[in-house]
């Protein structure tokens, strides 16, 4: 049997306040555009719906839009602190010895120092090694492919997030 009601969470981010629903929209995902365009698409009547929003919004990010998300996120390996979201995130790096945390703070300079911002991956369910292994590979991009990773990574961790408002209880 299957259901049509609107998850909780979906109900009320759908009758939020502007600034309200800006502000917790701004928890998933750092660009104004980006949350700007979800806000617009409300009411929203599954979470499926609100997910393609997020995605279709993702794909028609500018530059400064893709940049400004990206500086909402914290280098892989040093969560903000005070953060819970990021740390949850980044918990295959928790845990991690001491020499990877070391091998990631100089690969995440290095990936930096080429592309100028974060290196940025869905690091929900990855381990710190599987972590390293993936800046390694990708620090070798072109700037443009790079580019384009970015944007699926951060389509990834919205969904994420966006789910996780969407679900959450009163």
């Amino acid at each position: 049997m299957t259901t049509t009601s609107t998850p909780p969470g979906l109900a009320r981010f759908n009758v939020l306040e502007e600034h309200a629903a800006l502000a917790a929209l701004h928890e998933a995902c750092a660009s104004t555009e980006w949350a700007r365009r979800l806000l617009a698409g409300r009411p929203y009547a599954t979470a499926e719906d609100l997910y393609a929003a997020g995605d279709a919004a993702m794909t028609e990010l500018s530059t400064a839009d893709l940049e400004e998300a990206m500086a909402g996120h914290p280098p892989i390996g040093r969560p903000k602190a005070g953060d819970p979201t990021s740390a949850r995130e980044q918990a295959g790096m928790a845990g991690a010895a001491e020499e990877l945390r070391a091998e990631m703070l100089e690969l995440n300079l290095a990936y930096q120092e080429k592309f100028g911002h974060v290196f940025l991956i869905c690091a929900t369910g990855r381990t710190g090694e599987q972590l390293r292994d993936a800046v390694k590979e990708r620090i070798g991009n072109a700037p443009e492919r790079e580019r384009e990773i970015v944007r699926t990574e951060l389509g990834r961790i919205n969904r994420i997030r966006l789910a996780r408002l969407v679900e959450e209880d009163a």
